[in-house]
């Protein structure tokens, strides 16, 4: 019986507690705390590296159809002694891995 009478009279302390640690345990934990939001930003930063290197393959990718279609005709030799392993007879070929 005392408990109760205490607890009706200490109901404000014990709400704010209560809502004080809900409040801490989403801040630190949960879908917007803090370790969410540091393996959102680990994700965020390889996502950019990604990027990077997707843009540079467009970039080579773009480079070698301009050459295509320019007729270039030191590219089209070299692609077709690279994928037919084509070369003269005074040419010695290496195969390389």
């Amino acid at each position: 019986m005392r408990l109760i009478e205490s607890l009706k009279k200490r109901k404000f302390i014990l709400v704010n507690f209560f809502l004080t640690l809900y409040i801490g345990i989403n801040l630190i934990g949960g879908e917007r705390g803090l370790i969410s939001y540091f393996d959102k930003k680990k994700i965020y930063e390889e996502l950019e590296k990604k990027e990077i290197t997707l843009t540079s393959e467009i970039d080579k990718l773009e480079h070698n159809i301009s050459m295509l279609n320019n007729n270039d005709l030191d590219y089209l030799d070299m692609l077709y002694r690279e994928k037919f392993k084509y070369g003269t007879k005074d040419e010695i070929i290496i195969k390389l891995k």
